[in-house]
């Protein structure tokens, strides 16, 4: 899979939130190795209810702020 902010390799990782206040301490996702962009399900859906951020965010990050 190839990172959607850098074009880099995206692998399968175990991530563990400590500060989580769901219940849901471990979870599994994708990070990318070159940016560490990181993926899961729930922040693919929160990116599906907002487009509009990621776009913006894209914009910022390419501005050099």
């Amino acid at each position: 899979m190839k990172c959607h902010r850098c074009g880099g390799t995206m692998i399968a990782d175990f991530f563990q939130d400590l500060e989580d206040d769901t219940g849901h301490l471990c979870f599994y996702g994708m990070r990318c190795i070159p940016c560490g962009e990181v993926l899961d399900p729930v922040i693919l859906e929160n990116r599906q209810k907002r487009p509009h951020h990621q776009a913006r965010n894209r914009k910022l990050m390419t501005s050099g702020r």
